[in-house]
């Protein structure tokens, strides 16, 4: 719990009872390497925060080496297939874990009871937001004004982690390019 509130502690100061009251409402998962735990079609019912592990959003297709990987979170990063926990219809994606990962999750309707029920509820939940939409932006950005040499130096600039555990067609498909077009960069670098 250390995790997650000096995460929150960065936003906004938090009384101890805000505090005890969100806590309260959170529980954690462990969920094993390689694990869909939120398949296509399926409705986003949490919000988490990674105590430790590397969590990845995609496009899942019949052929595997055809999936779309378009996010990566990471311990003290909040993960959901946001559009759809919002909304509470189906995802249109997938969540894995790449790696053994342990999260804090809050339902949606327990997230909706801090909102109610707490002071700073609203002021966590939208600067939240607001931070995964300018990761979300920020990608974007990246992917129409970057080369994808630069994207590729900039993924391993921010995140040089990365190319230790998460499997090189997953960071093909984010940076946009294919798996052999990836491998000729790295010769070139």
């Amino acid at each position: 719990m250390n995790q997650i509130r000096t995460y929150l502690d960065q936003i906004a100061t938090i009384s101890n009872d805000d505090w005890n009251f969100f806590t309260s409402r959170l529980h954690r998962r462990v969920i094993p390497k390689k694990t869909i735990f939120l398949k296509l079609n399926e409705i986003e019912n949490h919000i988490s925060f990674i105590e430790t592990g590397v969590v990845r959003l995609y496009i899942p297709k019949e052929n595997p080496d055809k999936e779309i990987t378009f996010g990566f979170s990471f311990k003290d990063q909040f993960v959901s297939a946001y559009d759809s926990f919002l909304t509470q219809s189906p995802s249109a994606y997938q969540v894995q874990a790449l790696t053994e990962t342990t999260l804090l999750s809050i339902t949606y309707d327990d997230l909706q009871a801090v909102y109610k029920t707490t002071q700073i509820g609203n002021l966590i939940g939208r600067l939240t937001a607001e931070r995964l939409f300018l990761i979300k932006s920020k990608r974007e950005q990246h992917l129409l004004n970057l080369t994808a040499e630069e994207r590729y130096m900039k993924l391993f600039k921010e995140r040089p982690e990365l190319l230790k555990v998460i499997p090189l067609k997953y960071i093909s498909s984010y940076i946009g390019i294919t798996a052999q077009a990836l491998s000729r960069i790295r010769k070139r670098l």
